[in-house]
């Protein structure tokens, strides 16, 4: 007993140190084999595992007194003899006499299931894992003398527990190097991309617009000059923000980020400047402010425009001492912050009906860049679905696609909400879609549904939009002019005929009579008419194309107004600005 003890924690050793020198599981399978029937004195071994590529078939792997032609016949199917029999059910299975056995199959013809000279065992052990049976171990024994199968069952089963861990570990180590293969195949092409202008990292830009404020960012951010971020809500003000710092001296140091708009004047204080113990009821402890945090780094303050009169005052004197008191405290702490603003408010309004402090203005104000909306910048659309819905595909494990038809009701949307309302209707719309392409017929808009239709009209009288043009450069105000679509935001949905006194708008004809032409009504733009300003009394003008502008300019540039002055919906409206290539500007 003591002997055979010996020659087991031999035999075990040596499979393990076997193991331990490669991972090329081929080679040192068979070599473990070569120990075990060695010092156990069996005949025949093998290691049996399913095929790759999803074969069904059981398989021998690794195989020793057994000849090549023999090993290449050991095939069984799931559940089939012993073989498979161990192998769907994990639990192992000795056989004391094969030829006494009929659930014994013996598809290598190498084990002697008719030999009637000699009585032969077969001992079956399961190779397992903590999560499934990945083999099995198989191996022969003649039974004679003082021969102990239940040992051998014992020695096999320590043997196969350490092949199973070594299959687990090879699977692993494979799975990482085609991850790493993918990825380095992955970062060569996109090394070996021609570039298409500058870039910001997690910022999606390809149009001339973007790769302006690009230029705008990379020239901005090197210095320690205050930037303001203008543009209306949902154009990625935050993303530039964290662009800008990481572009910048500053990036090894904390970017803190504070939403002016979210908390009470009290807090906010509290919050930028931090307090000392004792300073108002729940103060418990010395708190230090988002200012100190960022010392150091860069400060972001969020919907700047948004903050009280009181403490407009209170922030411009940290900005022009570059020092601060904690609320509650009397000494004066200084910090090296450089600062980010952002604002969708046209303060330059604010400014002249009293409402933000110039002086304040003056501060921030120093470098503006402005984000377009996203209508402004259509070519960016089909980049950031793509992007939108890789992220889902992954986030969901499916694999959705969007069709040309439906991308191109994505490009004709007027989107108020810009790149925050493009993800929310893309990732809305993959959610509840069947199938694993996304149509035309498959967002809200195309069947009068689109959460969104009441904000196409609307016109926000603090909104912040960059235009061309004269005055390119300054905050302008009222950027929701209407855009191509109807409600929904989509040109040409399916729908009746608008009608104008006895003509109509049919989408058919949808190019007559405006040419390539481009008519700009508004303050600053208007069509050359006869001395004298037709008042709402007189009667209006023949023609669809000359009555639409002639309403438009009797209500101000107002579409709802106007559409009630033709008595139209704003939709229909929206119809007939696009096919007569009529563009309302607002200065």
């Amino acid at each position: 007993m003591n002997e055979r003890s010996h020659v087991e924690l031999i035999t075990v050793y040596e499979i393990c140190r076997i193991l331990g020198a490669s991972l090329d599981i081929t080679r040192t399978f068979r070599a473990a084999l070569n120990v075990l029937t060695a010092h156990l004195e069996l005949p025949r071994a093998m290691i049996v595992m399913p095929g790759e590529d999803g074969d069904v078939h059981l398989k021998v792997h690794s195989a020793v007194g057994l000849t090549h032609e023999q090993a290449a016949r050991g095939q069984w199917q799931y559940g089939e003899g012993v073989i498979g029999r161990v192998y769907a059910s994990g639990m192992p299975v000795t056989v004391p006499d094969v030829a006494q056995a009929p659930e014994f199959i013996d598809r290598t013809g190498a084990f002697g299931a008719h030999d009637p000279e000699h009585m032969l065992g077969f001992i079956v052990v399961p190779m397992k894992t903590d999560r499934a049976v990945v083999g099995v171990l198989a191996a022969q024994r003649e039974v004679s003398g003082g021969a102990r199968l239940s040992d051998d069952q014992r020695i096999l089963t320590m043997a196969a527990t350490l092949l199973a861990q070594a299959v687990a570990l090879h699977g692993a180590v494979r799975d990482e190097h085609q991850r790493l293969q993918q990825e380095a195949t992955r970062l060569q092409k996109a090394l070996a991309r021609e570039p298409r202008g500058r870039t910001l990292d997690n910022v999606i830009g390809e149009s001339k617009p973007m790769q302006q404020v690009f230029v705008e960012v990379h020239q901005a951010a090197p210095s320690r000059a205050t930037v303001l971020l203008r543009g209306e809500s949902g154009t990625g003000k935050e993303a530039i923000a964290r662009a800008i710092h990481y572009l910048s001296p500053r990036k090894d140091a904390p970017f803190i980020k504070v939403n002016c708009a979210a908390l009470t004047e009290s807090l906010l204080e509290s919050e930028l400047f931090g307090h000392e113990k004792g300073a108002f009821t729940g103060a418990a402890g010395e708190r230090k402010g988002r200012f100190e945090l960022a010392n150091g780094g860069t400060l972001f303050l969020d919907e700047i425009g948004d903050i009280s009169p009181a403490f407009q005052a209170k922030l411009l004197r940290v900005l022009q001492e570059r020092e601060f008191e904690r609320v509650g405290g009397s000494r004066a702490v200084k910090v090296d912050v450089r600062l980010i603003c952002a604002t969708n408010r046209d303060l330059e309004r604010m400014v002249k009906r009293g409402e933000y402090r110039a002086d304040l203005y003056y501060r921030i104000n120093v470098v503006s860049i402005f984000l377009p909306p996203l209508r402004e910048r259509r070519a960016d659309i089909p980049p950031l679905v793509a992007h939108f819905l890789d992220r889902f595909n992954k986030e969901n494990r499916r694999n959705l696609k969007i069709t040309p038809e439906g991308m191109k009701v994505l490009t004709s949307c007027y989107w108020p909400g810009n790149v925050r309302e493009l993800e929310n209707c893309v990732e809305r719309t993959a959610t509840m879609v069947q199938g694993d392409l996304i149509r035309d017929f498959a967002f809200p808009c195309r069947q009068n549904r689109c959460l969104t239709q009441t904000l196409h009209f609307v016109d926000k009288a603090d909104a912040v939009a960059a235009v061309e043009g004269p005055g390119h450069g300054h905050a302008q105000a009222g950027s929701h002019e209407p855009g191509p679509g109807p409600g929904g935001g989509h040109a040409f949905p399916s729908g009746p005929a608008v009608p104008f006194g006895a003509h109509g708008v049919d989408d058919d004809d949808a190019d007559e009579d405006g040419g390539d032409t481009v008519t700009r009504i508004g303050p600053t733009q208007r069509l050359p008419t006869a001395p004298g300003a037709r008042s709402a009394s007189q009667e209006p003008p023949e023609g669809e194309r000359e009555r639409l502008i002639w309403a438009m300019e009797q209500c101000g540039w107002v579409q709802a107004k106007a559409a009630r002055l033709l008595r139209v919906t704003p939709r229909q409206l929206g119809y007939a600005l696009q096919k007569y290539r009529i563009e309302v500007r607002k200065f």
